[in-house]
């Protein structure tokens, strides 16, 4: 049963990525058909992704985001959800977050494949990085840091009362999806809103290992901020509805 949940958090985070980073770089990229196609097609885009990525993951629960893990876990769930029902354990954990980045890590290196010939194009290096990673629009660690936790959240206190009223809404994925479409269009604008380390961390050490032509720096300085903030956010959403819920 913790094969089946490794390999659906794979899948769904893989093409969470791929379809994630993929929308980023068909706005950002030079030469593409979507190029300039703007911010709230990235938003929608991502959207769409989390849409794709948890239909994908069903049997797992479709966490796609060790934030929405630590969510589940803090607010006194059980088990992890999906079909499999893997009781919430520390071992159990770590499958979830093995999975996570794995096909995070996959989704990116595939993304990459797609647009391969448009990375050969001459274009700022953070242009590059962006497609794999986020960035501040005006860095200050510590500001940085709270909108990350803000917005994962909001992300993630969706996603445990959603499941604690089992779906009432009727939403589901679709549910989910919008919610990120509105994360990024009313919070994502300081720190391009990663909400999920592994969409993060992930895609970033992809983009320092694969050959990727005029790449620059990965910007390590900034990466604990993509990482720690969802954490922490993912966290109090989980305590929070315990007392709410």
């Amino acid at each position: 049963m913790t094969g089946q949940v490794f390999w659906s958090e794979v899948v769904g985070t893989a093409l969470l990525i791929l379809l994630g980073a993929g929308v980023v770089a068909n706005v950002i990229l030079p030469k593409t058909k979507g190029f300039a196609g703007g911010w709230l097609l990235i938003n929608f885009g991502w959207g769409l992704a989390v849409f794709t990525g948890v239909y994908a993951a069903w049997k797992s629960g479709a966490h796609l985001n060790p934030a929405v893990t630590v969510g589940i876990w803090t607010s006194g769930a059980e088990t992890y959800g999906g079909s499999a029902q893997l009781p919430v354990t520390f071992g159990n954990t770590l499958v979830y977050f093995a999975g996570e980045f794995v096909g995070a890590f996959i989704g990116a290196v595939l993304a990459f494949l797609a647009y391969k010939k448009h990375f050969d194009q001459d274009a700022d290096p953070a242009v590059k990085l962006g497609v794999f990673s986020t960035g501040p629009e005006l860095r200050s660690y510590a500001w940085n840091f709270i909108t990350e936790v803000i917005a994962t959240f909001v992300l993630v206190y969706w996603v445990v009362v959603s499941g604690l009223k089992e779906n009432a809404s009727g939403l589901g994925a679709l549910g989910v999806a919008l919610v990120v479409v509105a994360i990024g269009a009313s919070l994502g604008g300081p720190t391009g809103y990663a909400i999920n380390p592994t969409r993060d961390l992930a895609p970033r050490i992809a983009h320092a290992i694969l050959p990727i032509k005029g790449k620059g720096s990965s910007d390590w300085s900034y990466a604990w901020v993509p990482v720690l903030g969802p954490l922490v956010g993912g966290a109090l959403a989980g305590l929070l509805s315990q007392a709410t819920i």
